[in-house]
């Protein structure tokens, strides 16, 4: 049998089959793109451990000293914490964020001003993250921790932007921050 004007069903319906599939297919190609597009990964790049190595760790590490932290408003509380889970996912404009936000409610807490200092310093925004923590040292306790990881971050800051003997002079004002007790007491 010829069909003289267009086409027979039986190749409609091979037709209509084939664009369903390359429709589902086009559908399960964008889907994994997406989701591979939102995935947040975590703390892997270099700055992420550059920061935990040479800032946080040392000054956890001296930190037997006498230590001082300022009293801090519930909603700050709240802030930093959502703040340090954008960190851990390597969300680290969300962490900004929260920081942000935490300092318009106390904009002269140097633990607040510190935390932006490293999340800045994790963005790769050497000269904020100098700024940041200059200022947290400025206003902040001239002991322990806080005071180590000011001048760690004032270190490495300086270091990425060719100031290597600034990142020597700081990296050695942050070993004085620590006042630890006699080892033999």
């Amino acid at each position: 049998m010829k069909i003289l004007f267009g086409e027979s069903s039986l190749a409609r319906k091979s037709s209509s089959k084939v664009q369903l599939v390359r429709l589902l297919l086009t559908l399960v190609a964008v889907t994994v793109l997406s989701a591979c597009a939102t995935y947040a990964p975590g703390p892997t790049g270099p700055q992420d451990r550059e920061v935990e190595a040479r800032v946080r760790e040392p000054a956890r590490q001296d930190s037997e000293g006498v230590q001082v932290f300022p009293l801090q408003n519930p909603a700050v509380k709240e802030l930093l914490a959502d703040a340090g889970g954008a960190e851990q996912t390597g969300d680290y404009g969300q962490a900004a964020t929260y920081l942000e936000r935490a300092l318009r409610i106390q904009p002269r807490d140097p633990e607040i001003l510190q935390s932006m200092a490293e999340v800045q310093l994790q963005m790769q925004d050497y000269e904020q993250a100098l700024n940041f923590a200059s200022r947290s040292y400025d206003i902040g306790p001239r002991v322990g921790e806080i005071c180590s990881r000011n001048w760690r971050t004032i270190s490495v800051s300086r270091e990425h932007l060719g100031d290597h003997p600034g990142s020597l002079e700081a990296e050695k004002k942050a070993t004085v921050c620590m006042n630890t007790k006699p080892r033999g007491l």
